[in-house]
């Protein structure tokens, strides 16, 4: 499946020129995985394991790969293996795997726990300074976004999130790589304009060159950590150069198991889809999207 969306969107006839249209061997290659569904719902190991060959085959070093999100605890749990499979397994360790250079600034107070980089408890104790010494309208990039990859593939789960609606493309490189990121979500009603800000930051969108959303599962409602209630068997990979439209699509296609179910729509919450179609990160009118298939198409 794998080997086959990535020659159908480059246009190339092999599986070794296709990856390496997209990336060249001096790049550093970053794999970002979604490990919030643990055992069940993190992006799946084999479709990683294809991503890696392939890129070897474009002449990738398989050691220099490097797959990571932000915590470990989803990634051992769905068996994801770096002594096995050859690749870095990358995690951002609290406060010092953010990049104090690597700002980005939104008029929105957030306030800091402990894990982002400007928290600060009082000397010699773990008790926190007060609520106003600890906010900030500053949000760091991890090292591994912001230091070491110079090539992004971005590997999403096709899932819902409470806190922003969608956690597809544009959610999976930004919200898991930026600490006092709880500002963003919809409960502060910033969600929207940032999520699509921080992917056109320099140090996320243009590293970028494709994305493949999970849909083996899918999970509308309770995500992005696992909920298999709300889950289906969708047995869908969907790609693109383009993050918006994969997003727009999925959403769309959540949108209704959501309603069939009778819960609440979601696409209010997800708006930064909208807005990232606005400032030029891609297509988000889902009649200008064209999906084609290329393997079987699952039974409805």
């Amino acid at each position: 499946m794998v080997d086959r969306l990535v020659m159908a969107t480059t246009g190339q006839p092999d599986v070794a020129r296709a990856w390496g249209s997209l990336v060249s061997p001096n790049d550093i290659v970053g794999i970002k995985i979604s490990a919030a569904g643990g055992e069940l719902f993190t992006t799946h190991r084999e479709i990683i394991n294809a991503i890696v060959d392939g890129l070897v085959a474009a002449g990738q070093t398989r050691s220099k790969i490097i797959v990571w999100d932000r915590s470990w605890g989803g990634m051992k749990e769905a068996g994801y293996n770096p002594a096995v499979d050859g690749y870095q397994l990358r995690a951002v360790p609290p406060k010092d795997g953010y990049d104090p250079k690597a700002v980005f600034s939104a008029p929105v107070l957030g306030k800091l726990v402990w894990g982002d980089l400007e928290y600060h408890a009082d000397p010699g104790t773990t008790v926190p300074l007060s609520d106003t010494e600890n906010t900030s309208n500053l949000s760091h990039f991890s090292k591994i976004l912001a230091n070491e990859v110079t090539k992004i593939v971005n590997v999403p789960v096709m899932s819902i999130t409470e806190a922003n609606g969608i956690a597809g493309c544009l959610y999976n490189v930004t919200i898991p790589n930026v600490d006092n990121w709880r500002r963003f979500t919809t409960g502060y009603g910033f969600g929207a304009a940032a999520i699509a800000e921080l992917f056109a930051d320099p140090h996320v969108g243009s590293k970028v060159v494709f994305n493949v959303m999970d849909g083996l599962l899918a999970q509308y409602a309770g995500g992005p950590e696992s909920q298999p209630n709300f889950s289906v068997h969708h047995a869908t990979l969907y790609a693109s150069k383009d993050p918006v439209a994969i997003d727009a699509m999925a959403l769309r296609k959540l949108e209704t198991w959501r309603k069939g179910s009778k819960l609440p729509p979601m696409g209010q919450m997800a708006t930064y889809v909208q807005a990232a179609g606005q400032i030029g990160l891609g297509n988000a009118e889902t009649e200008k999207i064209e999906i084609r298939s290329v393997g079987r198409v699952p039974a409805e």
